[in-house]
């Protein structure tokens, strides 16, 4: 994936180089989140061969407080680096482009993980845990900012290609963006403009801390599929504010409900929305969401509904999935 990613580039592609391993929990990091000879065993094995054209590293906690589970990978200190770097040479070594999702978890964990009380924007039981969390205050999303900042500064020093911004599966940009979980009477709460006020932040802080050249992604979380919550219109509206914020890929996903559509488990079940927020973007989109078949993933690029397609539970099971795909549609 060379030249990552513009759409010109994009466009012409073979499925190859759009086939991309989405960001899937492994809990095969150390036990203080560093890079463990399992963890590099488990990504070379899943990159090998060099069919995957993007491999996105699983979500990795900003600052111990938004760590979201034990094992969980680390990108909160400097000390993460050498292993990190170790981490990316083996993906980057099979062919692959490599990328790392950021995030803090807010309400999506437990006391039991991070040893406190979980932070989020206002004091609403999270939809996946359950936990109720403090509301943070200004101090406290300032310092999340800063953060995310340092956290993707590392990303890069570690040789990575680029940097994913996690705002899905009810962590806490996700938690700010939907009126479910965002109470907030404040700047960061009520309107979408307001709801979105913590992303443009952070976007702005990685931008400053990674350069202009560096790839940034952000996995949004495109919908809630419950009654009061973000809806796909929010996300259209949100996805052109962060293309023009200097976002450069869209990583569409689900919402406070996770990565599943409610009843639905035909391949592809996103499509719709990636297929939405496409048109009002000049960026690309990349997909996930129970796709199994070489066939599907080509169908998806062919009608134009993303410009790359993640694959993840096939992936997970079998391993030369992408090699099997790649040589199937030859």
């Amino acid at each position: 994936m060379a030249g990552l990613l513009s759409p010109l580039q994009i466009k012409g592609m073979k499925l190859s180089n759009r086939l991309v391993m989405p960001p899937m929990a492994t809990t095969k990091a150390g036990e203080n989140g560093e890079v463990s000879q399992e963890l590099l065993h488990y990504y070379d094995e899943k990159c090998r061969g060099g069919y995957l054209g993007l491999v996105i590293i699983e979500h990795s906690f900003i600052s111990p407080e938004g760590k979201a589970s034990e094992r969980q990978l680390s990108v909160s200190r400097d000390e993460d680096i050498p292993g990190l770097r170790t981490l990316a040479k083996t993906i980057q070594k099979n062919g692959s482009k490599a990328i790392v999702q950021i995030n803090h978890a807010g309400s999506g964990t437990t006391a039991e993980v991070i040893k406190t009380t979980p932070l989020g924007p206002s004091p609403v039981a999270n939809p996946r845990k359950g936990t109720i969390p403090r509301e943070l205050d200004a101090a406290e999303i300032k310092k999340i900012v800063a953060d995310f900042q340092k956290a993707a500064a590392r990303v890069k020093e570690a040789g990575f290609d680029g940097v994913e911004i996690h705002s899905a599966h009810s962590y806490l940009l996700n938690q700010f963006f939907s009126p479910i979980t965002n109470k907030r009477e404040d700047a960061y709460g009520g309107s979408l403009d307001n709801r979105i006020k913590l992303h443009l932040e952070v976007i702005a802080a990685v931008r400053e801390a990674v350069g202009r050249d560096f790839p940034l992604f952000l996995r949004l979380g495109c919908c809630d599929y419950l009654e009061g919550g973000t809806t796909l219109e929010d996300s259209k509206s949100a996805a052109r504010e962060f293309a023009r914020a200097g976002v450069d890929v869209i990583d569409v996903s689900g919402g406070v409900l996770g990565y599943n559509v409610p009843g639905n488990t035909e391949e592809g079940y996103f499509t719709p929305l990636s297929e939405a927020v496409k048109k009002v973007v000049d960026i690309p989109v990349i997909v996930t969401g129970g796709i199994k078949t070489a066939a599907k993933a080509n169908q998806i690029i062919a009608e134009g509904k993303a410009d790359l397609v993640g694959v993840g539970r096939a992936l997970l099971q079998d391993s030369l999935w992408a090699k099997k795909a790649v040589e199937c549609l030859r």
